[in-house]
């Protein structure tokens, strides 16, 4: 419901003549519409692993056997396992691609960040929790005999909360016990799939189109897409995943089709001179929002993903767009002149 309200205001749903074909602007027809999105949370059946790795110098790596194909998964890990550890981002090291390290989950799926964040933070907190417990109990250490549930992690400093100036070093505490590393291996068992609970991703699209009623052209002038994906871990990268699922939608919605010669069952559009994809003279003004939203039983850091959620309702919304500006109401994709004609 967040989802309707905040994209209803930011779009200007409010200001909308309901009667179709009730705008024009010159010769186009201007209509607005909106629809649902929902994407499932899918989990593996296997438990997800990771292994990090703190080293005597500060840095520290961590590994999975994923993969990084530009959604920013490697990112947003470096930046989990940064903050579970309490060392500076650019002290850590996040390496993937190779089926010899811990195995993980692939990045489809809107199950990357979720699963991979998971498996990552149950390491790292394992790993930070060991090096809390060893310094308590050295009696070399500022923090001996401290309960370990007071001790904070900042800046690779192992600290207690409400003395802060009492504390050492993650390289302070090797270095004095000729440690050149310490590692931990991390498991994390997804959830049941019977769990009694709706697990998806969220959120509303809005669209605005202009239909040339002489030629059946349609012009998507601009999207508002809200979206409730849980945890977002970084900003910037999920809005780059979400305007490229709205622009896909809009593909969805106007171009992208594969058709097949009746005669010997092949495809009959194999290029992308046939198969037709948006440009960017075809993108129109994207507007987007997150609305985050606390799930506790999703895993770990609460993450939904949302890789397929800005695709989800995008064409909807343009059809029903189409349907107010020129009345015609069509149920199939994509839309194409002649069924506006």
């Amino acid at each position: 419901m967040e989802c309707y309200r905040r994209g209803a205001r930011r779009f200007g749903w409010q200001e909308r003549d309901r009667r179709p074909r009730s705008r024009r602007e010159g010769n186009w027809l201007i209509g607005t519409g909106m629809a649902t999105a929902a994407y499932p949370v899918t989990f593996p059946m296997q438990p997800q692993r990771a292994r990090a790795r703190l080293y005597a110098d500060g840095t520290a790596v961590v590994q999975a056997a994923t993969q990084e194909f530009g959604t920013g998964v490697a990112t947003v890990v470096t930046q989990v396992a940064a903050d579970g550890l309490g060392v500076p981002l650019d002290r850590v090291r996040f390496e993937y691609g190779d089926t010899d390290l811990p195995n993980i989950a692939a990045t489809v799926g809107s199950a990357g960040s979720g699963m991979v964040s998971a498996a990552v933070h149950t390491a790292v907190t394992a790993l930070r929790d060991e090096m809390v417990g060893q310094a308590v109990s050295d009696p070399g250490s500022p923090l001996h005999d401290a309960d370990p549930a007071t001790v904070v992690v900042h800046g690779g400093r192992m600290q207690l909360r409400d003395h802060l100036d009492t504390g050492e070093t993650y390289s302070e505490f090797m270095r004095r016990h000729f440690m050149t590393d310490c590692d931990a291996l991390g498991s994390w068992n997804p959830p049941p799939h019977d769990v009694p609970h709706g697990l998806a991703t969220f959120g509303a699209q809005f669209a605005e189109v202009a239909v040339d009623p002489d030629l059946g052209v349609v012009r998507v002038r601009r999207m508002t897409g809200v979206f409730a994906p849980g945890r977002v871990l970084n900003a910037k990268t999920a809005r780059s995943q979400a305007m490229g699922g709205m622009l896909w939608g809009l593909s969805h919605a106007l171009l992208e089709s594969t058709l097949v010669d009746a005669r010997d069952g092949r495809w009959a559009n194999t290029g992308l001179g046939e198969y037709l994809v948006p440009v960017n003279a075809d993108a129109p003004d994207i507007d987007i929002e997150f609305v985050d939203v606390q799930d506790k039983v999703v895993n770990p850091l609460g993450v939904k993903g949302i890789g397929e959620i800005g695709t989800v309702g995008a064409a909807a919304a343009i059809a029903n767009a189409v349907f107010h500006a020129t009345g015609r109401r069509v149920r199939e994709l994509p839309i194409r002149i002649e069924h506006l004609l």
